[in-house]
């Protein structure tokens, strides 16, 4: 859905050149160009025919950097007068401006540094650029003259067709390849092989029968069209591989009629294939340099009489059509916009008032030009296609000569590398355009914005508003067709194609411009709210021309034009009705004299009348109006932007881009500083924004400020929606950058220019895929695949954005809404503010009213991350608000309040059913059917089970579909127990123990016994303890539990709960086994023990301790309760508590323990000391030697690695 605009103009004349200069050179006429793509200068050829028949060709220079044309050589006297008189193919001399061209070959060969000239007399002419050489050298002559010749696309081979019917094969140093006859009988090598699937004689042909089927193609029925030049044509394939050659074949037999054939031929000058027969196939050729497709044109007519030889069809069909490399057809598309049948003087020449001349494509095969010789002026239309349909783009018409005479083109030609350059030469007049790919959007801001999109197709403006229509191309919405005055919009009676159209930012304005200066204003009335009837209802407000009534035609060419907006800007203010509505455009042209710089016309419309007219001069040409929210904004060629003041009719400085971007607009960005002292927040402010897309892929960005930095390298495509800048990159990804982070970007990069840009968030999109529109309204974006379909998504930084606004303003319904569409997360309506959406809950519910949707929610958080106190709030919350509103409309909501909570309360959603199930039976029904939906229905027959109510339990396992088999039995089995005990079952089958123990407690002394049997069974010691105590059976629960910490080897904690429960022989065995030695005989005292069982207990508790290492401990029990003073002695000395040891036998008068126990236990600890200090000395000593002999390795080998000798348990 792109257009063709036109970006640069650049016309050179030589009318302007003095005839009287160097070299006695005089203009003449120009036939051919030759162009050098790496100086970017053209080679222009003139013709001039003297009066005795002498050809004179003067070869001129146009570059851009110099300011005028200039003459490089002529050559004069190249033909004599016999010499003409003798070779037929030479073009007579005629004074007709539409003479043939005697130069059928212009080439510049750059390698050699060559220009090659071959005349249609059959020389063949090289003149060397450098400017001290003046001799031209003829490097060879063809006596029979030369028809045709085309260089290869490497300039490596040239294809002659000479006048005596011969294809002759060159190299570029003009050695003969190979030479065949230019009509071959043969087919070629790749003559196609007939299987019978698919051929005509099995085909069905409806009424006409079998004879259809079986009958001949009749060659007298095929023939020329009356616009064919006979002359042959020669087309080169992009690679270079193949070249086409197109001749007229005269008749052979009586009846057959003259018809052009194709020849295909390889690169070696062999025949690959012959096109099939085409009627009415004309002259014009051109082989696709991508290599699929050749075209060629075809008349059509009734194919009788006059129009006999035709192809079939209605009055005036005129069809470009296309061949494949083997001859065969592949498509068409017809020819619009031509309505001048019958209008020419010379009807033998020109029959339809009209022909096409040639035919040429761009050089990267986007571009179709065909050049159209009419009787009025001569045209070259430019036609691109998408999903399979022809759209004509432009049309570049002639200029019109002083004289008055119908303006005429002399040739037509691409540029072999910059693609969408076009060179046109008239007789006395270069001119170079040059084109750029431009999406027409339209600009209008939320909640107004219809995203609409225009594409030219010849008269019409293809329109569709994509807010609520998704059409695809070459289908539209709307097709708006153009018609300026006549008077104003051409030199001719023939409507023009628009060469722009712009969209105002207000409205769904479009105002569509002419070349000429015709302008045309229309209100779209573009419906916006979903629905049936017309998506665009349009009233054309105002046509006229921008430089008014009496303009003169032909003396400014426009191209550009875009609405404006004058609030705030230095412009000229006029007076608002009410009632009337204001409308400022402005368009962009140029002086159609080659010096002549741009001109912005500034027009002003009020109830379809002009109000007021502005002219502003620039000092260049070839800039660019950049579309600006506000004022007008014009871009230098060297990507300087400068404001236009209408008042003062001057630029003013304003930005600069890094390059000239052709793509441009301005938008107001937000521009966040940081605080100063005294302020405490930060300051914000809408500044303007300049973002441009070069030529190259630059994304560029700018401000008033100065602050200018290249986004990215590799971008196709851009636009601006809400807040964010979208833009594709030929990674095939689409970035979302914030509008607030650009100007801080520029910001930081004044300071640091090598500050890296951001990361921002990326979606892949498919390969090739560039950006149609953008609809902020409708979180939507458009894009279009590299075949011509469309594809609109909605990114989730778009949705966001809205959502985001939508819960600033309070709008819960709608956030919530286009969360649910988009699939975003329902969590971000809480996380966004969760204290203002707290506050907020009742406008929440009174907005999002709808049942299912609440409950969507609700889920949607009980799933999600927030934490559980929020969670259980919010649930609680909305649960509160609903049950106040209507309990009954919303229960399943409540219920689901209930579930979602953290942990879910089931048993409150069931105890809700309960209250309501004498009241409203039915929606209880249907309430249990919801939570069965919403839980497990196995653990919500238990939730309803451990809730003690079996109606509800048999409520829920009915609307489950559970077994009766399963639960019938058990639950009459819990009928009959008493109400504690059937308690106590439910809580035990539901494994909720400690509620069980306490319904068992609740069941009488009788059941005591199987309660400590179920405590013992789940260790609920704790609780027991807490529902007995007090009781009787508290003794016997603590003995239970002390029996519990004995067996668990809990000593000390046995013998507490032993002591309290009055079980004091169990506490003495468990303080003796716990090592207490204290309490033990503490306790043992209150028993009042045998003396005998306190020995015997000191003695086995000292062999415990004396094994703990508890010598100390041990020796006091031997003293205390033992009275065994050499034990206690013995006992120390094996602790090494010689000290103590020789204090009690002191104390006890026992001299003869000290032979005994203490002399020989210190020898025995001294030499196990020393045995232990000498292994430590061995250890110590083979340590030191280790890392010894490391250092010196380290000394040795500083770059070694000693992992291994690490390794090493040393």
């Amino acid at each position: 859905m792109r257009n063709l605009s036109l970006w640069q103009s650049i016309n050179a004349s030589l009318s302007d050149f003095d005839s009287e200069s160097v070299l006695g050179a005089t203009s003449g006429r120009i036939s051919a160009v030759a162009i050098d793509a790496e100086r970017d200068v053209l080679y222009v050829a003139s013709e001039l025919r003297g009066t005795d028949s002498a050809l004179e060709i003067n070869v001129w220079r146009v570059a851009e950097d110099e300011p005028k044309i200039c003459c490089l050589f002529h050559i004069t006297t190249l033909n004599s007068s016999s010499s003409l008189v003798m070779n037929p193919w030479l073009t007579p001399v005629s004074s007709s401006p539409n003479v043939t061209s005697e130069i059928v070959s212009f080439k510049l060969l750059p390698d050699d540094g060559m220009l090659v000239i071959v005349t249609r007399a059959g020389d063949i002419v090289m003149r060397p650029l450098d400017e001290d050489i003046r001799e031209v050298e003829v490097v060879g002559s063809v006596e029979s003259g030369i028809l045709s010749a085309t260089w290869g696309p490497d300039e490596s081979l040239l294809v002659l067709a000479t006048g005596d019917n011969k294809l002759i094969l060159m190299t570029s140093t003009f050695d003969i390849l190979s030479e065949s006859p230019l009509h071959p009988a043969e087919f070629g090598e790749n003559v196609p092989i007939a299987l019978g699937w698919g051929a005509k004689e099995t085909q069905f042909h409806g009424s006409l029968g079998k004879s259809a089927a079986q009958a001949a193609l009749d060659l007298s029925a095929v023939g020329a069209s009356p616009d064919d030049d006979a002359q042959p044509r020669i087309s080169w394939r992009g690679d270079g591989a193949f070249f086409v050659v197109s001749t007229l074949i005269q008749p052979s037999t009586d009846g057959a009629r003259a018809r052009r054939v194709l020849h295909v031929y390889a690169r070696d000058g062999t025949l690959q294939s012959t096109g099939e027969p085409v009627a009415g196939l004309e002259h014009a050729l051109a082989w696709r340099p991508s290599g699929n497709l050749i075209a060629g044109t075809q008349r059509f007519g009734s194919g009788s009489g006059d129009d006999a030889g035709l192809a079939r069809g209605s009055d005036g069909r005129h069809d470009v059509v296309f061949f494949e490399r083997n001859g065969l057809r592949h498509g068409e598309f017809r020819l619009r916009e031509r309505s001048e049948k019958g209008k020419g003087k010379d009807v033998d020449t020109r029959r339809w008032g009209y022909r096409v001349k040639d035919v040429g494509w761009s050089a990267d095969s986007n571009v179709l030009s065909l050049w159209i010789e009419g009787d009025e002026e001569d045209v070259v239309q430019l036609w691109t296609t998408g999903n399979y349909h022809w759209y004509l783009k432009q049309e570049i018409s002639a200029p019109t000569p002083r004289s008055g005479a119908p303006g005429r083109f002399t040739s037509v030609q691409w540029h072999p590398e910059d693609a969408l350059r076009i060179i046109l030469t008239t007789f006395t007049e270069v001119i170079q355009r040059t084109y750029a790919w431009e999406t027409i959007t339209s600009r209008n801001k939320p909640p107004t914005d219809t995203g609409s999109v225009a594409v030219t197709d010849g008269i019409n403006i293809l329109l569709t508003p994509f807010r609520t229509q998704n059409v695809p191309p070459p289908m539209s919405s709307h097709v708006l067709t153009g018609s300026p005055p006549a008077c104003l919009g051409s030199a001719t009676s023939r409507i023009s194609v628009p060469i722009h159209a712009s969209f105002s930012s207000s409205r769904d304005f479009v105002v569509v411009l002419w070349e000429s200066g015709a302008i045309e204003l229309t209100d779209l009335h573009t419906r916006i709210e979903p629905g049936r009837g017309k998506a665009m209802d349009p009233v054309k407000i105002w046509a006229g021309h921008v430089n008014g009534e009496e303009a003169e035609i032909g003396t400014r060419r426009f191209r550009q034009v875009v609405f404006y907006n004058p609030e705030n800007a230095a412009v000229a203010t006029l007076p608002v009705h009410a009632d009337e509505e204001v409308f400022h455009f402005a368009a962009l042209g140029v002086e159609a004299d080659a010096e002549g710089a741009d001109v912005i016309c500034v027009v002003a419309i009020r109830g379809g009348a002009v109000v007021e007219r502005n002219e502003v001069r620039t000092r260049l040409r070839n800039g660019r109006l950049v579309p600006a929210d506000e004022g007008i904004t014009w871009q230098a060629p060297d990507g300087e932007l400068f404001a236009v003041d209408l008042i003062a009719a001057t630029l003013l400085p304003k930005s600069h881009f890094l390059d000239f971007c052709f793509t441009a607009l301005q938008v107001f960005a937000p521009d966040i500083q940081e605080p100063g002292e005294e302020m405490g927040e930060p300051i914000s402010a809408m500044i303007p924004l300049f973002i441009g897309l070069s030529h190259a892929g630059k994304l560029n960005i700018a401000t008033e400020y100065g602050g200018c930095r290249t986004l990215a390298t590799n971008t196709s495509s851009f636009t601006v929606a809400s807040r964010f800048l979208v833009f594709t990159t030929t990674a095939h990804v689409a970035q979302f950058a914030p509008l607030t982070a650009l100007t801080a970007l520029l910001r930081s990069s004044i300071d640091d220019p090598s500050a890296l840009t951001p990361e921002w968030e990326t979606r892949r999109v498919e390969r090739g895929s560039r950006i149609i529109t953008a609809i902020s309204s409708t979180m939507s974006l458009v894009l279009q695949m590299p075949r011509g379909n469309l594809e609109t998504i909605n990114p989730r930084p778009l949705v966001m954005e809205i959502v985001k606004h939508n819960l600033d303003d309070g709008n819960y319904g709608k956030a919530f809404l286009a969360c649910r569409k988009h699939r975003i997360d329902l969590n971000v309506l809480v996380e966004h503010n969760r204290q203002v959406f707290m506050d907020k809950l009742p406008t929440f519910v009174e907005q999002v009213d709808d049942v299912d949707y609440i409950n969507l929610f609700l889920t949607s958080i009980g799933q999600g991350p927030l934490s559980d106190d929020v969670v259980t709030n919010l649930c609680e919350g909305i649960r509160a608000e609903l049950e106040r509103k209507d309990l009954k409309r919303y229960i399943s909501v409540i219920l689901t309040s209930h579930v979602m909570k953290r942990p879910p309360d089931h048993e409150a959603g069931l105890a809700l059913l309960l209250r309501l199930r004498d009241t409203e039976p039915q929606l209880v029904e249907d309430a249990v059917r919801y939570i069965i939906f919403l839980v497990d229905a196995d653990r919500l027959f238990d939730t309803a089970l451990g809730m003690y109510d079996f109606s509800l339990v048999l409520m829920v396992a009915q609307h489950a579909q559970k077994d009766p088999r399963e639960y019938l039995p058990f639950l009459r089995e819990l009928r009959a127990l008493e109400p504690h005990y059937q308690h106590f079952r439910i809580d035990d089958h539901l494994g909720r123990h400690a509620k069980a123990l306490e319904s068992l407690c609740a069941a009488g002394t009788e059941r005591f016994s199987e309660a400590m049997d179920y405590v013992e069974k789940h260790r609920l010691y704790d609780r027991a303890l807490s529902l007995w105590q007090g009781t009787e059976h508290y003794g016997a629960v603590l003995g239970v539990y002390g029996d519990w910490l004995f067996e668990r080897r809990d000593f000390s904690d046995a013998a507490f709960v032993f002591r309290r429960a009055g079980a004091l022989e169990k506490a003495l065995v468990a303080h003796e086994r716990a090592l207490e030695w204290q309490e033990l005989y503490e306790l043992a005292q209150q028993a009042q023990v045998s003396d005998d069982y306190v020995r015997d207990t000191a003695h086995r508790i000292v062999e415990d301790l004396a094994s703990k290492k508890r010598h100390a401990d041990a020796a006091r029990v031997l003293l205390d309760y033992a009275q065994d003073v050499r034990e206690a002695v013995n006992v120390l000395v094996q602790g090494t508590l010689f000290a103590e040891a020789r204090r009690l036998i002191t104390l006890h008068k026992r001299p003869e323990l000290l032979e005994e126990f203490v002399h020989p236990g210190a020898l025995e600890s001294a030499a196990q000391i020393e045995e232990e200090l000498g292994e430590m000395r061995i250890q110590l000593r083979k340590q030191a030697e280790r890392l010894q002999e490391l250092h010196m390795r380290k000394v040795e080998q500083p770059g070694a690695s000693f992992l291994d000798v690490l390794s090493v348990d040393i």
